[in-house]
């Protein structure tokens, strides 16, 4: 015998399904992130164009990338929250996802933008202002610095907000590289070391995206989410009360903060299914994954649905 779970197998924000959505602070939190950095984004391409300096045009170049990026987390947020519909049952919560992903897209672009003009600025090198490009970037140092303060709580919790911390907290990491170059030029004159400090950056901005990229694709594809451990999860299941056995698990991230599982659950005591199936959920929401749907069976199921 066994017993689908049905609306009782689901944990649902009103009966037990605890859905993880970006709190409203986090939207003020991006819109102030992203208008301090589009000013900055203008000085740096002003003081960019105005002393022909490649590495501050890169940075000013990502850095523009970035806000685009805040810019698309903050949709995701909207659309995390548009209600279920018979068309899109669980709503837009997986442009979540698709969003993370097409960040990760739009940086590499960026880092291809960055390595193809590095070159060129190799073979005809032009004259830079070392003091006015340490000066610049000093100041981003300062904005990137606050935008990753203000990220750091939100980004244990959502992928998005984790990609656009790591990508601010690596832009402080640049600046601070662009600083040492303008002072390197200002001392040697070795103007060289501008497209050379571009070339860094970009790798600095690549080693950041990588993660991001794969994890983004992980989801898309309804992978695992990361931290998730199957094997553990199916032991954690299996050591409830009255469970004798589970099969046919599935875990996938319905959006960048709500993980789901499905799962077949062979049980010892069918009248006690809805205490071991409470036991359960309890136990996975500990682990992470708070949309579940169980189907219990018992030991002497042999119809070809079990």
């Amino acid at each position: 015998m066994k017993q689908q779970g049905n609306h009782n197998g689901h944990s649902h924000a009103h009966g037990g399904h605890v859905h993880v959505h970006a709190p409203r602070t986090i939207d003020r939190i991006f819109i102030f992130c992203i208008l301090i950095n589009l000013l900055f984004v203008a000085v740096e391409a002003v003081v960019g164009l105005a002393e022909n300096s490649l590495s501050l045009l890169s940075d000013a170049g990502h850095n523009l990338s970035d806000v685009f990026s805040l810019a698309l987390v903050l949709v995701a947020f909207r659309l995390s929250r548009v209600h279920s519909t018979k068309r899109f049952t669980y709503g837009l919560k997986k442009s979540t996802v698709l969003i993370s992903l097409l960040n990760a897209i739009i940086l590499l672009a960026a880092v291809g933008a960055i390595v193809i003009e590095s070159a060129h600025k190799f073979y005809e090198p032009t004259e830079v202002n070392g003091a006015a490009v340490s000066w610049t970037a000093a100041a981003g140092i300062i904005i990137n610095g606050l935008t990753v303060i203000l990220l750091m709580r939100g980004q244990k919790n959502d992928i998005n907000v984790r990609g656009a911390f790591l990508h601010m907290a690596a832009d402080t990491l640049v600046s601070a590289g662009v600083v040492v170059s303008g002072m390197a030029i200002s001392m040697t004159g070795w103007y060289v070391i501008d497209p050379i400090v571009s070339i860094a950056i970009a790798l600095v901005i690549l080693a950041s995206t990588w993660r991001l990229l794969s994890e983004s694709l992980r989801l898309s594809l309804d992978g695992t989410p990361e931290g998730i451990d199957t094997e553990a999860i199916e032991k954690m299941i299996r050591d409830r009360h009255n469970v004798k056995d589970v099969h046919h698990i599935h875990i996938w991230a319905i959006s960048t903060t709500t993980n789901a599982l499905t799962a077949h659950v062979v049980t010892s005591d069918i009248n006690a299914i809805e205490q071991t199936k409470t036991d359960i959920k309890k136990v996975l929401a500990k682990a992470g994954i708070t949309h579940t749907t169980l189907e219990f069976e018992t030991e002497n199921c042999h119809c070809n649905g079990c």
